[in-house]
């Protein structure tokens, strides 16, 4: 092997930069197991628990963790490094929202009410829950039917109206109007992505994921981590707005902070004598949220104890900031501004003031600890009665983002002619005093106007703002108020109970599986087994690097993703071994077989061949794949990678640096070395009876499917499912009885993992949108429940997302709405499909001719059908959970991979012995390369089964059904190389010779 210096380099300094990022994720678990701690001595309730661990990670944020003498590392730092868990190991929220094309039009129509427009809006909304076409293709048919040619789409009553008068006038025909409106619609839903990566991003969790889903106007959010779901719904789903106010100086507030700050404490005092708390009285129970009960014993003495007036004493220090908290007392100040006595000592002229906060917390060091916290300014907005701003988003006609004056970035913005009129009022009437730029109430900037601005021009800017927060604000200034809400379609939930099980199973079940691999190397092929051993261990040192490196979300199918590329790994390093052997039987030398064995001409062109085909598999998955399955297919292609390099040429480094010792060095043991040997089996000729007995599996299952069907999963049919667990050992007949009564008809229940749990699945009100029809949902199921749960477990502890440790309720929930589940039908068609596709053709650009290309793809048919075929005769036979959805489909996508690389793996040795022999028939070719390359079919196959088997039985139950389909469909594979894909080959060969 040329450039072994290098190769060793390279591999040493790989693995030194995967030990670094990984250090990261055992330092970051060190802090947060001593946050629990901390938490748990100071209370037991879930939710105190949660904000505790809260707080005492915030006051750490910015100590430093690691000191190296040349860099420090705060938790901060060391947190956004570290290995990112997905949702179903941490717990959190996904979510898929839908930016309402229906809402925009009517907005962009100025809330038409012209019959015909309203007609065809009513009809593209129903016909929706039947199509997988976009909301505005079907606007456009109904438009045109509802119409008949009578009215235009640039009728003034609809978008020719003043709003869109320079872009459509009542000329335009309806196709001049429709590429207008889709760029409008456009433009909206781009609005809506930044605005909403805006709020997530302050929103506080590690990794967050905000991706758009092609031209649908949906965008997937996942939050990792994230515990408060009710904030989390509405943080997503309230519409964006942009607004310009007024604003009072710092000087105007002045008074009034001094006369609240004294309301606050006598009444904190009389308070505490009456030994009554905050929350019972001023009507501030919706205010403080949960904020204590009991906040005057907690000793906030007053306002000023957790807000800074800014109080100026000269000319120079008047300021449009009025204060600043840190950013864990906002709630707490909004509570004490809202008080019904605070407000009554604000002057008439202000009696309207609006508080908000800026959108961007700063630094600084709280001088009674001397530590790092996070501060944020707040701003006194002239409000109204309507509170109805001067001016609001919709006059910007562009806004991009620049450099300023002081060469720092900053948003320029260019205002229509109405809203440069109305700003060129506004700051005309405020010169010398302050206005303010306010997005989703943060505000943005509120600079002093210092002249007149006329010219419908302005800039944003700030000292710490940069290059891409600009960016991200001009998108969001450039297409304004946004006219639509977004609204969530399809969502996961995962409490943290169920993720703490799922990634304790997990690793339990990695540990085995990998264990037990170890072994068998050292077993099977002794010395050489051990090396391969040292290559696997360094290939899972190489992968969790990688993915730490790049900020990779590890999810449930990602994990096993893993695991099946350690079997892989082991299938290179077994192709590799079985050929050195070989060459060893043949009485080659020690040096000469292993070079052969490494070689292109050996093993090396199977083991690519079989892994290029394979990762062909994982890009297609990954393109069509979404959520958990994308997770699984870029840890599947990472790994494919990683072994690839760990079997191909850390393996060789070692093996030639152990031959090189001149000691013995076999590639077996005393027990194994006659295993597999003078194997000579005629396949062929069985092969009429294979045919017979794949064609009864195929011809029962599809039987099944036409009669029983499959048990498809919310993601395809639209629903919601809930996995509840209770104290003790449920009938899930039973519950499923119960709950008839609060849902009209019976919801599908089963047993989910252990005895105590249940999966209940129902389509009550799945096509009525809203977060009212989810907490109804669940509010009758915990009536439905209520006799099977203890008395002491209220409706909110049963939700989701209830910090702690849960030992009855609602574990996690998935919504999905039919409009959806028919992307996702199309989505997973379209990635099976397209598999076969390139397989077939890169079968044939490797091997050159069709014949192997069919024998490939009809095996893989084969497997596919004898697959479903089987979760549809089994479907409420096992105890397991066996729906069809997203991660079925990760799960036939990989069988499809693996069953390719066996069937590779074989076409490789009959196209080797078809060029070295050929006297020999062809059907003695097939014969003898499917015989030679048995041991390592079956080795490698066991190998794989045994890994599978592992996490089947000690993993987490959520993979149970996703760990099946692969134990199936291995199985099936392996069968299918040896009696589907050579004998079709052959036969297609000999039909074409007898045509010839």
């Amino acid at each position: 092997m040329q450039n072994k210096g290098l190769i060793k380099l390279f591999a040493i300094l790989f693995g030194l930069v995967s030990l670094y990022q990984l250090s990261f994720t055992w330092f970051t678990n060190g802090v947060e197991d001593k946050a629990k701690t901390y938490a748990e001595s100071k209370s037991n309730d879930g939710k105190e628990i949660a904000k505790l661990e809260g707080y005492y990670l915030d006051s750490i944020a910015n100590k430093p963790i690691i000191d190296l003498g040349f860099a420090k590392f705060t938790y901060n730092d060391i947190k956004n490094k570290e290995l990112n868990l997905g949702l179903d190991l941490k717990g959190g929220i996904n979510a898929i929202l839908q930016v309402s094309v229906k809402d925009i039009l009517i907005g962009l129509s100025n809330n038409s009410k012209n019959p015909v427009f309203n007609e065809a809006l009513a009809k593209a909304t129903e016909a929706q829950k039947n199509s997988d076409k976009t909301f505005l293709d079907l606007f456009y048919n109904e438009f045109e039917k509802a119409s008949n040619g009578t009215v235009k789409l640039s009728d003034p009553s609809i978008f020719g109206n003043k709003s869109l008068r320079e872009k459509i006038n009542f000329k335009l025909t309806d196709e001049e109007v429709k590429p207008i409106i889709e760029d409008e619609v456009t433009g909206s839903i781009n609005t809506a992505f930044e605005v909403l990566r805006s709020r997530i991003d302050k929103f506080g969790v590690t990794q967050p994921n905000i991706q758009r889903i092609g031209n649908s106007g949906r965008i997937l959010i996942e939050l990792p981590g994230a515990k408060d779901i009710d904030r989390v719904e509405r943080l997503l789903q309230s519409t964006a707005e942009l607004q310009f106010w007024e604003v009072y100086s710092n000087q105007e507030t002045a008074n009034f902070f001094f006369a609240a700050n004294n309301v606050i404490e006598n009444f904190l005092k009389e308070q505490t004598k009456a030994d009554t708390t905050l929350v019972k009285n001023d009507n501030l129970e919706d205010l403080l949220g949960e904020v204590s009960d009991s906040l005057a014993t907690k000793k906030t003495a007053n306002l000023f104890s957790v807000f800074t007036p800014s109080i100026p004493q000269s000319e120079d220090q008047i300021s449009s900031v009025i204060g600043n908290a840190k950013v864990s007392d906002t709630a707490k100040v909004n509570a004490y501004l809202a008080m019904k006595s605070v407000r009554a000592q604000l002057p008439n002229e202000m009696k309207y003031i609006k508080f908000l906060w800026d959108a961007k917390p700063f630094a600084s060091t709280d001088f009674t600890t001397n530590e790092n916290v996070d501060r944020i300014s707040l701003y006194g907005i002239k409000s109204n009665r309507e509170d109805v701003a001067p001016i609001e988003g919709d006059v910007i006609d562009d806004a991009s983002q620049e450099y300023g004056q002081t060469g720092k970035p900053e948003v320029s913005m260019t205002m229509n002619a109405i809203g440069s009129k109305q700003w060129g009022k506004m700051t005309t009437e405020n010169v010398g005093k302050f206005v303010a730029v306010v997005l989703d109430d943060y505000v943005y900037t509120a600079p002093r106007v210092n002249t007149p601005i006329t010219t419908g021009r302005t800039s944003i800017s700030g000292g710490s703002m940069t290059v891409s927060e600009a960016q991200d604000i001009a998108n969001v200034l450039k297409a304004g108020k946004l006219p639509a809400a977004a609204h969530i379609i399809q969502k996961a939930i995962v409490g943290p109970s169920l993720g703490q099980k799922a990634i304790d199973s997990s690793m339990s079940s990695f540990g085995l599986a990998l264990l037990l691999i170890l072994l068998w190397m050292i077993f099977y092929y002794g010395k050489a087994g051990a090396i391969a051993d040292i290559a696997l261990a360094t290939n899972l040192l190489f992968i969790f690097g990688i993915l730490t490196a790049f900020g990779a979300v590890l999810t449930l199918p990602g994990i096993a993703g893993i695991i099946l590329t350690i079997g892989m790994s082991v299938d290179a390093n077994v192709i590799i071994f079985e050929r050195i052997k070989e060459e060893l039987n043949k009485g080659k030398a020690l040096k000469a077989a292993i070079s052969y064995g490494f070689s292109f001409k050996g093993a090396l062109s199977a083991i690519v061949d079989a892994n290029i085909t394979t990762m062909l598999t994982g890009i297609i998955l990954y393109v069509f794949g979404t959520g958990p399955v994308k997770g699984f297919a870029y840890t599947l292609m990472v790994g494919i990678a990683t072994s690839l390099f760990s079997a191909v040429f850390i393996t060789r480094l070692l093996i030639d640096w152990y031959a090189a010792k001149g000691k013995k060095f076999t590639f077996n043991t005393n027990i194994t070395k006659n295993w597999f040997t003078n194997i000579d089996v005629e396949f062929l000729k069985k092969r009429k009876i294979a045919y017979i007995i794949s064609s009864i599996f195929i011809i029962i299952g599809l039987s099944s499917l036409f009669t029983k069907g499959l048990n498809y999963g919310v993601d395809f049919v639209g629903g919601r499912s809930y996995v509840v667990k209770f104290e003790k050992p449920m009938s899930a007949t039973d519950v499923s009885e119960s709950l008839k009564d609060v849902f009209g008809s019976a919801p599908e229940v089963k047993t989910y993992g252990a005895s105590n749990q249940l999966k209940i699945t129902t389509k009550y009100k799945i096509d009525e949108e809203g977060n009212h029809v989810d907490n109804e949902v669940q509010s009758l199921l915990y009536k439905g429940l209520k006799k099977y749960i203890p008395a002491d477990v209220t409706l909110e502890a049963f939700k989701p997302g209830y910090g702690g440790v849960k030992t009855t309720g609602i574990l996690s929930s998935i919504k999905v709405e039919p409009t959806i589940a028919d992307d996702i039908k199309t989505a997973a068609g379209w990635a099976i499909l397209g598999s076969l596709l390139v397989i077939f053709l890169y079968i044939l650009f490797r091997f050159r001719k069709w014949q192997y290309s069919l024998g490939a793809v009809a095996a893989l048919f084969h497997d596919v059908l004898i697959v479903i075929g089987i979760f549809s005769i089994f479907n409420k036979i096992l105890p397991f959970d066996m729906e069809i959805g997203q991660s079925f489909i990760a799960a036939i996508l990989t069988v499809l991979g693996y069953s390719i690389n066996d069937t590779v793996i074989v076409f490789d040795r009959i196209r080797e012995f078809a060029n070295t022999h050929t006297t020999w028939k062809f059907s003695k070719v097939i014969d003898k390369a499917l015989s030679t390359t048995l041991g390592r079919t079956i080795n490698t196959s066991l190998t794989t089964l045994v890994v599978l088997f592992a996490i089947f039985l000690f993993g987490g139950d959520s993979i149970k059904g996703f760990m099946f389909a692969l134990i199936i469909g291995i199985i099936v594979g392996t069968y299918s190389s040896l009696f589907i894909a050579s004998p079709i080959l052959y036969d297609s060969v000999k039909k074409l010779n007898k045509k010839n």
